[in-house]
């Protein structure tokens, strides 16, 4: 693969992520994009940190079941799969980040 079709693919990538981060914001975040994961810390009395990786292992179980089966799926469906895996780890950077910094009053 050419240094042109890679950055093409990532573009496309990036494009995706971003759209569905922010279709997902409309639909389940309030002003704070994180809170539906501080419910559910506090629902389960676990981190926020645990909650993302919880959330982001049933993709990771999907792609890996993916992989392993063998079947030809459609690229649409590798895409959605694919994008909801980095933007659990995006949703966690900014968890981590979050955490990092002291309250404001």
């Amino acid at each position: 693969m050419d240094s042109d079709q890679f950055e093409s693919i990532l573009d496309a990538q990036i494009k995706r992520i971003r759209d569905v981060l922010v279709v997902k914001a409309a639909e389940y975040a309030t002003e704070d994009r994180l809170a539906n994961f501080k419910q559910a810390a506090h629902l389960q009395n676990i981190g926020i940190p645990q909650v993302v990786g919880g959330l982001m292992a049933k993709h990771t179980v999907s792609i890996f079941d993916m992989i392993g089966s063998g079947k030809p799926y459609p690229l649409e469906q590798w895409d959605e799969k694919i994008t909801d895996h980095i933007n659990y780890l995006i949703l966690l950077r900014a968890v981590l980040i979050e955490n990092a910094q002291p309250p404001q009053d």
